[in-house]
């Protein structure tokens, strides 16, 4: 073998290590969320306030992951937008407030709960259309990343429901018609916790 070749070989050998390394061991990659199969609008009680909550993964598409500083929501309808800045996630009976999420290529499921600024807000779950752009802050991330835009329509008999705040309307994702379709829930306040959190926010 000349000398030239064995040159060759080693660069070739070098650079296929440098890029398993930087695919393995240094990427970061682009943080993601799943399809959320169920979407809620809710109201938070006993206070009343409304509330976004959706179930998802959250996860990366690289080795090192992503630290999520904050998430929020942007939900649009035909008459208003509203930022939902109050994050808490978690399960049912164990929310936590967000505050330094760390994610990775496996991923985390969590329920995600959202409130719009505390006093700052005349929002009311309208008939219509809406859109909810899902974003989170990482670290290190200088400008917010818009993970998802969701959309779903609730009619005008969901929305009278909904005048009574011990109801609830779901959005349920169906697969084959790439839609939500939306029910009334009657939730009992054991599923629509946070008092604690909304206290000292």
């Amino acid at each position: 073998m000349t000398p030239v070749v064995s040159i060759v070989i080693s660069g070739l050998a070098l650079a296929v290590s440098v890029a398993v390394a930087w695919l393995t061991l240094f990427r970061r990659g682009n943080l993601r969320m799943t399809q959320p199969v169920l979407i809620g609008f809710l109201y938070d009680l006993p206070d009343g306030e409304p509330k976004v909550f959706f179930r998802t993964l959250l996860y990366t598409t690289g080795k090192r992951g992503h630290v999520i500083e904050g998430m929020y929501l942007k939900v649009t309808n035909r008459e208003s937008s509203q930022t939902f800045d109050f994050w808490a996630y978690g399960e049912t009976k164990a929310l936590m407030i967000g505050s330094g999420l760390r994610v990775d290529e496996d991923g985390l499921s969590s329920n995600h709960h959202f409130l719009p600024p505390k006093e700052r807000s005349s929002f009311q779950f309208l008939p219509g259309d809406y859109t909810i752009e899902v974003y989170a802050r990482a670290v290190n991330r200088r400008h917010p990343v818009l993970l998802s835009r969701l959309r779903v329509s609730l009619p005008q008999e969901h929305a009278a429901a909904l005048r009574d705040k011990s109801n609830g309307v779901l959005f349920t994702w169906s697969p084959e018609t790439r839609q939500y379709h939306p029910h009334v829930s009657q939730a009992p306040r054991s599923s629509l916790p946070m008092p604690f959190l909304i206290e000292n926010r």
